[in-house]
């Protein structure tokens, strides 16, 4: 699983001075002990939440009324309250600093670029706040937008936020039906979108679907500038109008925050409905800020004046951890569109142009670029890049180890996992621990991560079920649309009783890292041996001749059969040679059970808008069984690929 020595180590300055050292340090005076090392720091955050939250709120600064008691009816984990007493705004703890420096800089492929200074975003944060005073907004209120990752988006979250209303977006490639189940369940009182975007080097024309979808949500309409005609398409909307018109009559002032209690909602976020309609997360303002301020500022390092990059969508939980970025004071550098436009170098050239401080992208990107065969640390000057950070799968020794060789030899590499249902990570980068190769560093400090077997055990040097144990801040306000919490409980706490279950197949490593080893509801049974599929990924998508692999379990009588399909690089056969090619690669570097019954060559392979391939639905295909949501598929076309399959038939 691991090699004898780390790939990366923390300097001495680090171990001394960086943003986390000093909160150990704060912490252990606070509590009269001196830490032994990260590990023994997070024992005592787990085992003193109440100190830990609290210390984490005064380091970072939170503006707010913090009241008396930090954490409150702790017994039950669904019923524990942080900060009952407080009150705060979301907006402005991210609008806190002013002046001429970028606060957001954007580039949109080779199709645009523009810079906001934190004075500018300010300005217009407080005319769209006033605009949406004016239509009635108000706590609680729910904002919806269907937008590009735009500054405009940035904005005017926080024109909402800043009123104590509730902001949910997704992004513009969703279809019709896939915005409709996502914001028709939340009824908003206003409705964002483009006029159009860019993807590819290609002008998308999203307006048939604006004014169908403005039509069923009745509600009015914002629209705002970017690939098309706003004015045109504002005009065919009733209740239409632009951004331009729509602040207008306001002049920009000082904007009027309302302060709320700490667990107000914030945001709703969407489950990826891949197996229905999705569920509606609702998160809270305090819970969000205090868990974004300790992972950004604290596990990453961010300081004010860095460069934050992370490549995503509005419709991703990393857009939302991405803008929390203002709150440390640092610049966001915002990209919309293809990562490969117009080629593979075109976020490494912003990372050069902007000197990115940190560098967050997704597993299957790092892989693209090392297949692609480029060398970043060869041809551009990353020297302020110091962190990279990996999600939305498990990232690969190999990828580990690219990074190294590829990219940059001293940066730091966090692969950090979490998700949607906590809009944070439950395990993620550490700053004073040593990375190695295939490993994540390590549980996030006020977390009480661990990994249990079926029989809700504690194991270490074996797989089982990723479990937070004690309540933390960021756990979801509620679903909405649940209003007993029976959907809430049924997701996280059904398993294993008063514990979050999280749905990651996780295990423990020798130096007290991770390694996630793919979804729980995509593990594979053969034999009755639990199997993680990152496992057989890990080794699969090595080989030069596979651009990518989907594995699944497929139910034979009274057993599972391991079957992978692969997509191959173009001019590449599925030939017998290959197949047993595949099959000793992954013997040698898995294990026999991981060997599949079947190989099935395809040409495309389903994944959801964030890029997420979907061994769930490609699962429910191959057993005949219909797929409830396609929408919040990015090719859902792909699925027909996988039914009647004859080389399945039993």
């Amino acid at each position: 699983m691991t090699d004898d020595r780390p790939l990366w180590t923390p300097s001495a300055e680090t171990l001394l001075f960086s943003p986390m050292a000093r909160l150990m340090a704060e912490c252990g005076a606070r509590a009269g002990t001196v830490f032994a090392d990260a590990d023994a720091f997070h024992a005592w955050s787990v085992g003193d939440r109440a100190a830990f939250w609290s210390a984490v709120w005064d380091s970072a600064g939170v503006i707010g009324e913090k009241g008396g008691v930090v954490l409150a009816d702790e017994g039950e984990m669904i019923a524990a309250r942080f900060f009952p007493e407080a009150r705060l705004n979301f907006a402005e703890n991210l609008l806190r600093r002013s002046g001429p420096a970028d606060a957001i800089v954007f580039r949109g492929e080779d199709k645009a670029e523009s810079r906001l200074s934190f004075d500018a975003l300010r300005a217009l944060v407080s005319r769209a706040q006033q605009a949406m005073r004016a239509l009635g907004i108000a706590p609680g209120d729910r904002v919806a937008a269907m937008m590009p990752n735009l500054p405009e988006t940035v904005a005017l979250m926080l024109a909402a936020t800043s009123l104590g209303a509730i902001w949910s977006s997704c992004s513009p490639d969703f279809g019709e039906k896939g915005v409709l189940d996502r914001f028709g369940q939340i009824e908003p009182k206003l409705f964002i979108a483009c006029d159009g975007y860019w993807y590819n080097g290609k002008r998308q024309d999203v307006a048939a679907k604006v004014r169908a979808v403005a039509s069923t949500l009745g509600v009015p309409a914002l629209i705002v500038p970017y690939a098309g005609d706003a004015a045109a398409l504002a005009g065919e909307i009733g209740g239409g109008v632009t951004i331009d018109d729509f602040v207008a009559p306001y002049a920009a002032g000082e904007i009027a925050y309302t302060r709320l209690p700490f667990s107000h909602p914030v945001y709703i976020l969407f489950s990826s409905g891949t197996t229905g309609i999705p569920k509606c997360i609702v998160h809270s303002a305090g819970g969000t800020l205090l868990q974004h301020l300790k992972e950004l500022r604290f596990h990453c390092g961010l300081v004010e004046d860095e460069r934050l990059f992370y490549f995503t969508t509005c419709g991703w939980m990393m857009w939302n951890w991405l803008v929390s970025g203002l709150a440390c004071g640092a610049t966001l550098c915002l990209y919309d569109g293809s990562p490969f436009h117009p080629d593979g170098n075109v976020l490494f050239d912003y990372a050069a142009a902007e000197g990115f401080a940190v560098f967050g992208t997704s597993a299957k990107y790092i892989d693209a670029v090392r297949k692609a065969g480029l060398a970043p640390r060869e041809t551009h000057d990353l020297s302020r890049l110091r962190l990279m950070t990996s999600t939305g799968s498990p990232l690969s020794p190999e990828g580990f180890s690219f990074v190294y060789e590829g990219i940059k030899p001293d940066v730091q590499l966090a692969s950090i996992s979490g998700g949607t249902d906590i809009v944070s990570c439950f395990v993620l980068g550490n700053p004073l621990k040593p990375v190695w190769r295939g490993e994540i560093q390590g549980p996030g400090l006020g977390l009480a991560v661990d990994v249990w077997n079926d029989e809700g055990v504690p194991v270490r040097g074996e797989k089982g079920e990723l479990v937070c144990t004690r309540a933390f801040p960021s756990m979801p306000v509620m679903f909405w649309n649940d209003p007993d919490g029976a959907k809430y409980r049924a997701a996280y706490f059904e398993r294993f009783p008063n514990v979050w279950c999280h749905g990651d197949f996780a295990e423990w490593t020798p130096h007290g890292g991770l390694v996630i080893h793919g979804r729980s509801d995509a593990t594979l049974n053969p034999g009755g041996v639990r199997i993680g599929t990152a496992e057989i990924y890990n080794q699969v998508e090595q080989m030069d001749e596979v651009a990518e692999a989907l594995c699944i379990g497929q139910d034979v009588e009274d057993d599972v059969r391991v079957v992978l399909f692969v997509r191959l690089k173009p001019g590449v056969a599925l030939t017998p040679e290959l197949e047993k090619a595949i099959r000793t690669r992954i013997r040698t570097g898995a294990s026999p059970r991981h060997v599949p019954a079947k190989i099935v060559a395809v040409t495309d392979i389903p994944r959801t808008k964030s890029g997420k391939i979907v061994e769930l639905a490609v699962r429910e295909v191959v057993h005949g069984r219909p797929v409830k949501n396609r929408e919040a598929l990015a090719n859902p076309e792909a699925l027909e690929l996988f039914a009647g399959l004859e080389a399945l038939k039993l």
